[in-house]
């Protein structure tokens, strides 16, 4: 893959879901009724809302689709982001099983009881941002405290909001991938507890605890569509660093309704684009891609895929999306100042990613194949997830007040 190609879509269809696999390996994941555990406990948190579901019609008219909806995590408990969702469950995972009890309220959470049968832990995480952000947030919560490992291309606002939960930050001399291991290696000598959305060999339990949290957004969802009588999108378009996130997405359909879950086309950045690269090697295994990553993306910004994500995207995803930094731009401008009738969406570079892919999906004629593939027309249902907000000020700023990185002149639609 050229990383220094312009073309606002390059694809992988996914040739090697496999029904059977893809079961077991959802299951691993998602055993019954931990979906239902993760929102019983998020439900009990302090300030605690479901976030909305916003209908773009008039946006999918233009695209000639039957539907858009966007789930719009900018508004989750305030922080700008849905990854609170993962950190504070894995927390209370990793404290049911410190102090032997399966399940725990709230309020037996915070009690002294349980403080005192925990005992001293710092909990420590790698982060290009908002995951740091989220677990600094509950350990606060929660009482204990936390230390924060970021890059060096890691903005001072993205910092910042994270030291104002009261961590600790740390600056690595390296990209994302660097400062996952440097915060691993600190917390073997300290004796700290990672709570990484990312899995690595031996460290596995608490990665599906972050990822079994994320379900609670998509709960939600299944709720809110309900409510407008429909049973599921036939698509959702999901953004991916790691791959985590995205995993857990496509794994809470699968379980829900196996052969019949949406269609998945998974958007990374085209300079971190470590899924693509995976699925283009086709062994099945994770495979890394190297150098700064540098791509606006800041929370996409990942070389190396995880293992257990990559497992269920392996055997479901159904297609592998790169996009260059120009694509989030003009989703964050198309969330911004949508068409009239459309509610707007305050989206930051990852969460608007998808969006801008789906934009010239339907639109770019160098993409037609890959709509054709999609099959998305009229009776298209397409779901998207705005996982952050306005996370960088001065950032977003640039890109929709000031246009930096318009669309390419050869790649812009004819007045």
């Amino acid at each position: 893959m050229d990383l220094f190609d312009d073309t606002p879509i390059t694809w992988l269809e996914n040739k090697h879901v496999n029904t059977q696999a893809a079961s077991a390996a959802v299951n691993h994941l998602l055993p019954d009724g931990i979906t239902h555990e993760a929102r019983a406990f998020h439900a009990q948190m302090p300030g605690f809302e479901m976030t909305p579901l916003k209908r773009l019609n008039q946006l999918a008219s233009r695209f000639g689709l039957g539907g858009i909806w966007v789930k719009d995590e900018a508004a989750r408990m305030r922080l700008n982001a849905f990854k609170a969702l993962g950190g504070s469950f894995a927390i209370y995972r990793f404290i049911c099983q410190k102090v032997g009890r399966p399940r725990l309220s709230f309020a037996e959470l915070m009690s002294d009881e349980i403080r005192a049968a925990v005992g001293d832990i710092t909990f420590t995480s790698a982060t290009d941002g908002n995951h740091g952000k989220g677990l600094a947030w509950a350990a606060r919560k929660l009482g204990f405290p936390c230390v924060i490992y970021v890059h060096k291309l890691t903005s001072q606002a993205r910092i910042d909001a994270i030291a104002e939960f009261g961590a600790e930050v740390r600056v690595v001399n390296g990209n994302y991938d660097d400062a996952v291991r440097q915060c691993e290696q600190d917390a073997r000598v300290n004796g700290w507890q990672v709570v990484s959305d990312t899995s690595w060999p031996g460290y596995e339990d608490i990665p599906m605890a972050v990822m079994q949290g994320y379900t609670t957004l998509l709960s939600e969802t299944q709720e809110q569509l309900a409510a407008q009588g429909i049973i599921k999108p036939t698509h959702i378009f999901l953004q991916a660093g790691v791959g985590a996130f995205a995993a857990a997405m496509i794994a809470f359909y699968e379980k829900l309704f196996g052969a019949d879950a949406p269609i998945a086309v998974v958007v990374e950045p085209r300079a971190a684009g470590c899924l693509y690269h995976s699925l283009q090697v086709g062994d099945g295994q994770p495979h890394c891609v190297t150098g700064d990553l540098d791509t606006i993306m800041a929370g996409l910004a990942c070389g190396e895929p995880s293992p257990l994500a990559w497992e269920i995207l392996w055997n479901c995803a159904d297609f592998i999306v790169t996009a260059p930094d120009y694509v989030a731009a003009k989703g964050m401008r198309m969330y911004g100042v949508p068409l009239r009738g459309d509610p707007y969406v305050i989206s930051g570079e990852s969460g608007a990613v998808t969006l801008g892919a789906l934009a010239f999906i339907m639109q770019y004629e160098g993409a037609a194949a890959l709509k054709e593939q999609l099959r998305l027309d009229e009776n298209s249902r397409v779901l998207l997830i705005n996982t952050e907000g306005n996370t960088d000020p001065d950032y977003f700023r640039n890109v929709v007040w000031d246009g930096v990185l318009q669309v390419p002149r050869k790649y812009r639609r004819p007045l």
